[in-house]
């Protein structure tokens, strides 16, 4: 990976990924681009400089110099931020997507910064085998917040909500131009550690495809996964259970299962990451392995997406 100097030449730098490559493989002349993908990373746009001393002309200039960085084929270091097209400049607002942490307590994350994943019943609850070191459950029985139980899949513990709409408090009610209503959701997590499931437990979903940077990709609609994508009744939705501060057109929510690998060993936890100590049931320091991984949301009508750190933790 390395950088190219952008204050000459335009430069065209691409890729072609995991599936464009299988298909350029095969030799046969089938191969023809049909559909590629635009981001801006490394873009600041808060160095557009409306005071510049030599005018509007260079308002933009140093976004147009800064640095491009070359194309590389690990598809989870790049393309975070894909480019939109819309052929339209009457709109006031576009759609975002918000993590929900207001909605119930059910949806706040951890306080360490991240949702907790617990990987076995033991870091769940082991008071029954009178050990008491269990991290996921406080001392009056209580689920700690931002704990997703990733072995039992009970239906207590938390699990991750995100909302789909428009943040401005200025903006209509309802959401009239169907082209901004997200109707599909893309969710790529690492697939070594993790698993989508329902919030209740009952429905388990295999990716829709696993690359070979084991990055699953599920795709998600309310008319075939009602589970995961619901549409909010309006009535019911308040400022304080919505951090959308507009009209809010969909939810996903989710819970994810800890991987066979996770739940019955530490090779990956002692290959991928770390040991630390929490807080156990009985108030002491808990010893847990760890492995810190990203969990993207991605709505399919607007690409836009939203990363959310998730943390997978075991006692040992």
């Amino acid at each position: 990976m390395a950088f190219q100097d952008n204050s000459g030449d335009i430069i065209l730098d691409v890729v072609l990924t995991d599936e464009g490559r299988r298909r350029l493989a095969k030799g046969d002349g089938s191969f023809k681009i049909t559909k590629f993908a635009l981001g801006d990373e490394e873009i600041n746009y808060e160095l557009y400089n409306t005071a510049h001393s030599s005018g509007s002309s260079h308002y933009d200039l140093e976004i147009l110099q800064t640095p491009i960085l070359e194309a590389f084929t690990n598809n989870t270091s790049t393309m975070k931020t894909k480019l939109l097209s819309i052929p339209r400049n009457d709109l006031l607002y576009l759609p975002i997507l918000k993590l929900n942490e207001v909605a119930s307590t059910d949806v706040q994350m951890h306080a360490s910064g991240s949702y907790m994943i617990s990987a076995d019943r033991s870091t769940e609850d082991d008071t029954l085998q009178g050990t008491n070191n269990c991290i996921a459950i406080a001392s009056d029985n209580t689920h700690v917040p931002g704990f997703i139980l990733g072995a039992s899949l009970s239906q207590a513990g938390s699990y991750i909500r995100v909302d789909a709409g428009i943040d401005n408090k200025n903006s209509t009610t309802s959401i009239t131009d169907t082209s901004l209503v997200e109707t599909q959701f893309m969710i790529e997590m690492d697939s070594r550690f993790g698993q989508l499931v329902s919030t209740d437990g009952k429905t388990r979903l295999s990716p829709d495809s696993v690359d070979d940077d084991h990055q699953a990709i599920y795709i998600l609609s309310k008319a075939i996964n009602p589970s995961f994508v619901q549409t909010p009744a309006v009535s019911n939705e308040t400022s304080t259970t919505k951090p959308i501060q507009g009209p809010v057109f969909a939810n996903v929510i989710f819970k994810i299962l800890a991987s066979q690998n996770l739940q019955t060993g530490y090779y990956y936890f002692d290959r991928m990451g770390g040991s630390t100590t929490m807080l156990g049931y009985d108030g002491g320091q808990s010893n847990v392995k760890f492995i810190d991984s990203i969990v993207r949301v991605s709505g399919v009508t607007t690409g836009y997406s939203l990363d959310i750190p998730v943390r997978y933790v075991k006692l040992y």
